[in-house]
């Protein structure tokens, strides 16, 4: 029989270590220990402060209110992400985390709203999205009502740092012991090659059963140790440095992301409740990096809080997540770039997943690799949708942005805006954690109009349809009246917490 999992080690704090910590002390409580080993002289990264809504699960799991979160990370509320000079300069659309109009069993509502623009009627498809109208009205409040016409999902951007020391203090009173040390050596076992402890550089050893590599790209456990391998995917995605600076906050907190498209790369804008986030993803081929820092300077809705700083990445995964007796978490396991804020959710992902494939009698094969079958279809499946913006670009001002439209895709996106492109149809491939709403505001909103439709959205005369879209955009503006400024929203719940 296999080793039982007591203990579990933790390389590397940050967000993704503090999360694995905090995840597992709470689910599995006093089953395992969990001892977390970092050091205050390796820098954390943080590059993602822009989260999407399934971190509200994790949350609920570890039974944060919303309030406190907020305060102590010094949060806003994200609706949507804005494209800005994706299509072609000077358009914009927005990816909303609504649902526009509302669907039927086999149509959903873009057939009937493509239908509708080919006789010239409907508007825009975002006047059906609450969430977009409510981030153009930069107004916020959660909706809870029995209609989901009116749901309005969201998510947060926060201080990563200030979020991890949150986590460090949860995980802390649940019993995680951190132990400040930098590793100096790792003790493997004789034949089988697992790993039994870290040597820290003073000499103390740290041993486990089961250790978590979230050590960042240098991937100490998972790379370093066991050499596992990297597939990289530069030539999908040439970005490989960003640019970061914080800078003073607006006067107005907008209720979403921006992501501002330049000429080689793109600039990302994100309100906190103290300053802003502020980064230029490019690729080095390029752009110099003193080029990137006038770009990104020269582009800054407040003045700058700091010099830039940079930090180059390597787009692409860990040929397993889990290999031996180490599982990497976060930048270890892989890397893709910020762009739909999935940085932190694949950090989310990769515990849940753990979670659930807890290594219960031991470490097994069958679990290391279902855990790496469906680690590598969920970032593939990820790494497509950011592809997707690059590829269905329609400029022509830059090298860059004319090679991206002439890439050689990977053949599964290939199909699907094929098939989008024929009639409207979206396919919802499993552990795809983008649904269609997602695909098809991207697709749209970079100028991918379906040819045709589902025969159900012929099934209203003209004139019906025409009627019914503009009670329905009528329904979804509704609750504008009521909700209040995002910024009056967060002065409210924070204030109300201290």
């Amino acid at each position: 029989m296999n080793q039982l999992v007591r203990k579990v080690v933790i390389l590397g704090g940050g967000t993704a270590g503090w999360m694995t910590a905090a995840l597992l002390s709470k689910v599995l409580g006093g089953q395992v220990a969990v001892e977390l080993v970092e050091s205050d002289d390796i820098g954390i990264i943080g590059v993602g402060e822009a989260t999407i809504p399934p971190i509200q699960l994790v949350n609920s799991v570890l039974g944060i209110e919303e309030a406190d979160f907020l305060r102590e990370t010094k949060a806003t509320i994200k609706l949507a992400i804005r494209f800005e000079n994706w299509g072609a300069i000077g358009e914009s659309y927005y990816h909303t985390f609504g649902t526009a109009g509302r669907n039927t069993a086999f149509a959903s509502f873009h057939h009937f709203w493509n239908r509708a623009r080919k006789m010239g009627l409907g508007g825009s498809y975002w006047d059906y999205d609450l969430n977009y109208l409510s981030a153009e009205a930069g107004k916020f409040a959660p909706t809870r009502g029995n209609d989901p016409v009116w749901d309005m999902p969201y998510a947060y951007h926060f201080d990563s740092a200030l979020y991890g020391q949150f986590l460090r203090r949860y995980s802390e009173r649940r019993g995680v012991v951190r132990t400040e040390g930098v590793v100096g050596a790792v003790v493997r076992a004789a034949g089988v090659g697992d790993i039994i402890a870290l040597v820290l550089q003073d000499g103390r050893q740290v041993e486990g059963d089961l250790f978590i590599d979230c050590s960042g790209s240098r991937g100490v456990l998972i790379q370093q140790q066991l050499g596992t391998g990297y597939e990289d995917w530069g030539h999908w995605l040439p970005c490989d440095r960003a640019m970061a600076v914080p800078s003073e906050r607006f006067e107005q907190t907008l209720p979403f992301t921006r992501a501002i498209a330049h000429s080689a790369g793109w600039q990302w804008r994100i309100p906190l409740q103290h300053r802003n986030g502020n980064g230029l993803v490019y690729s080095s081929r390029h752009y110099s990096d003193d080029e990137a820092a006038s770009i990104l300077l020269g582009n800054l809705d407040s003045p700058a809080l700091g010099e830039p700083r940079i930090i180059p990445f390597r787009t692409g995964r860990a040929r397993r997540q889990w290999n031996r007796n180490v599982v990497a978490v976060g930048l270890s396991s892989g890397f893709l770039e910020p762009l739909e804020s999935t940085s932190i959710y694949l950090i989310q992902s990769a515990i849940t997943r753990l979670l659930h494939l807890f290594p219960h009698q031991g470490i097994t094969s069958e679990l290391a690799n279902e855990y790496n079958r469906q680690s590598q279809i969920e970032i593939e499946l990820i790494r497509d949708f950011i592809i997707l913006h690059y590829h269905v670009n329609a400029r022509r001002d830059s090298p860059f942005w004319r090679t991206m439209r002439q890439l050689e895709v990977p053949e599964r996106l290939a199909r699907k805006i094929d098939l989008f492109r024929a009639n409207g149809t979206l396919v919802q491939d499993q552990y795809d954690i983008f649904m269609e709403p997602s695909w098809v505001q991207v697709l749209m909103g970079q100028g991918i109009l379906p040819e045709d439709h589902h025969s159900l959205a012929d099934g209203p005369g003209d004139t019906e349809l025409a009627e019914q879209l503009a009670q329905l955009a009528a329904l979804k503006a509704r609750p504008l009246t009521q909700l209040p400024s995002h910024d009056a929203y967060l002065q409210r719940l924070v204030e109300g917490a201290q």
